[in-house]
């Protein structure tokens, strides 16, 4: 297993890690079977691939922040805060995943720990999380995180689980 040079922490996108990026996407990309031509574009001009995705920008209709979880130059996933909720809640307030080689290491229930501090910092006091039904990896890194399912689905079929951020 690889050493990490210091504990990872969710950081602002940043070109140090390019080349962890570009090759834990991409694996990430082959084992689930999608197709991962977007890297192509990334690999070309990745300072401005970065740039696109740095401070806060509004997405799917609502202020979000993206960070990555990285050690040095190992990049080991990605994770948004919407700083609001979307209309429909799809989504919540927290997205996260860690590319498949380093999956399995406790990395994402770091990773929603150290989101849910910064929620709370944005006066987010309960955070929404939606999970598939069928993630049994994630349902676990959201309830080893306080995560409470609420019950039901949402319209995207996933469950949801809200998290108080003051325990963070």
């Amino acid at each position: 297993m690889i050493q990490l040079p210091a504990a990872p922490a969710l950081t602002v996108p940043s070109a140090v890690v390019k080349t962890s990026y570009l090759v834990g996407e991409q694996a990430d990309m082959k084992h689930r079977g999608s197709d991962a031509q977007w890297l192509s574009a990334a690999s070309l001009d990745f300072d401005a691939y970065v740039a696109e995705r740095t401070g806060v920008r509004e997405r799917w209709g609502v202020p979000s922040e993206l960070f990555w979880f990285t050690s040095g130059e190992y990049y080991i996933g990605s994770l948004v805060i919407r700083h609001e909720l979307t209309d429909d809640e799809g989504g919540g307030h927290i997205g996260y995943h860690v590319v498949y080689p380093w999956q399995n290491q406790g990395h994402a229930t770091r990773m929603l720990g150290d989101a849910l501090v910064r929620c709370a910092a944005l006066g987010i006091e309960r955070a929404l999380l939606t999970v598939a039904p069928d993630n049994a990896a994630s349902i676990a890194v959201v309830r080893r995180n306080g995560g409470v399912e609420e019950g039901g689905m949402n319209g995207e079929g996933e469950l949801r689980f809200w998290i108080d951020t003051s325990a963070a």
